[in-house]
């Protein structure tokens, strides 16, 4: 009995004979015989991972939850890689991710980890990139979707906020009244100046 499957342009069959490597087979039909062939399909396509929200701990030491996308594709001139390298390069992306994230927030104070969220986004991507390369793997993106610092920090930073708040409100009303007085004193001086 003969198997034919049918691939389309994002898909290729990693294809085993007998058990040993026979090449990436694809895209159209491509043959296999029972017993003799196996193969695991490989999607070309680009991948979104959602890696679940975690809490990391800044150089400062402030606990902080950080959840984020990682969008990933298998390179076909080295699709192989994803079968014969990794057993689930899913899982395994999952996991790189999860200790990179705590590698690159670790390295960061906190004021840094709210403000530079970017320059975040490429570091976790630039490392991922380069660890999933032998996989066959190339990370295009990684989006930080929240970070949340735990609520004592988030109470301290609100309270920080209101007082600097108060200060500039303080500062304008300053302002205000030193102008008022010099309008003042000007108009004194310009009416007495047109009195003599």
């Amino acid at each position: 009995m003969l198997i034919i499957n049918f691939l389309k342009d994002y898909e290729r069959i990693a294809r085993f004979k007998w058990g040993n490597y026979d090449g990436l087979k694809g895209p159209g039909p491509v043959i296999m015989l029972p017993v003799m062939h196996s193969g695991v399909k490989i999607d070309l396509r680009t991948e979104v991972i959602d890696i679940p929200r975690q809490t990391n701990i800044t150089k400062d030491n402030a606990p902080i939850a950080v959840d984020f996308l990682i969008y990933l594709r298998v390179m076909v001139d080295v699709a192989e890689r994803t079968v014969l390298q990794v057993e689930n390069y899913h899982a395994a992306v999952i996991g790189l991710a999860t200790t990179t994230l705590r590698a690159v927030i670790g390295d960061i104070d906190l004021d840094d980890v709210l403000s530079q969220r970017e320059r975040i986004n490429n570091s976790l991507r630039e490392r991922l990139d380069k660890e999933t390369e032998r996989w066959g793997i190339k990370v295009t993106n990684v989006e930080i979707r929240e970070i949340e610092p735990d609520s004592e920090i988030q109470e301290a930073m609100n309270k920080q906020m209101s007082a600097e708040r108060v200060r500039r409100a303080v500062v304008r009303e300053a302002q205000g009244t030193r102008e008022a007085a010099i309008t003042v004193a000007e108009g004194e001086t310009t009416f007495s100046e047109s009195v003599s």
